[in-house]
């Protein structure tokens, strides 16, 4: 699938948003300390992501109720689900001038019900010519996404017999159907009443 980026100019996926609020003190801290030990991008890109994938727990697994949406508030209260914790991590590329864009599937039970949208993050690695898409949502049994610049390692593979999608679009902040749905959400199981099932 060709990634189409949503504006032309790289800039915008390096910029500081309203969610990817990559200059806020918290975001500055773990990129600190990751750079420290990961001074080369493509190995700092692989430790932000297993940061995020591994010490961030999806609320869903962990049964958190906050709902989380911006970059530091993730990283501050370390937890959130697919859409706050790809957003984490687009900020923490972006701090270290790795270009990252916010990107999503759709998603469905077995039978084809219950659509929902999934939160991804496509990072452009100095050299390379392509986008690669990856998902630090974190593992659980059945879920073993790894970080990935070749063959892609997400949580799940569309389906398209159930109707599933992958959007190849690109977005600099998350989509606003998705931000509107994190930011009117007063805790978790609101938001699982209210999530997008489609772009």
């Amino acid at each position: 699938m060709e990634l189409i980026q949503q504006n032309p100019d790289i800039a915008a996926y390096l910029a500081p948003g309203e969610a990817v609020d990559h200059e806020h003190p918290t975001v500055g801290r773990v990129v600190e300390h990751l750079s420290r030990e990961h001074p080369d991008a493509y190995a700092y890109a692989e430790a932000a992501f297993a940061h995020v994938r591994d010490t961030i727990p999806h609320s869903a697994d962990s049964g958190d109720l906050r709902v989380t949406w911006r970059a530091s508030d993730v990283l501050e209260e370390r937890t959130g689900i697919c859409y706050a914790k790809a957003v984490a991590y687009a900020a923490l590329l972006r701090a270290r001038g790795i270009p990252a864009a916010l990107c999503y599937q759709r998603l469905a039970d077995d039978d084809g019900s219950r659509p929902v949208l999934h939160g991804l993050v496509a990072v452009l690695l100095p050299g390379e010519r392509t986008w690669a898409r990856q998902d630090p949502r974190g593992n659980k049994p059945g879920v073993d996404a790894r970080f990935s610049i070749g063959e892609e390692r997400l949580a799940w593979t569309v389906r398209p017999e159930f109707n599933e999608v992958d959007y190849p679009v690109l977005y600099a902040e998350p989509h606003p159907v998705v931000l509107d749905a994190l930011r009117a959400a007063p805790d978790r199981p609101t938001l699982w009443r209210t999530l997008p099932t489609e772009l």
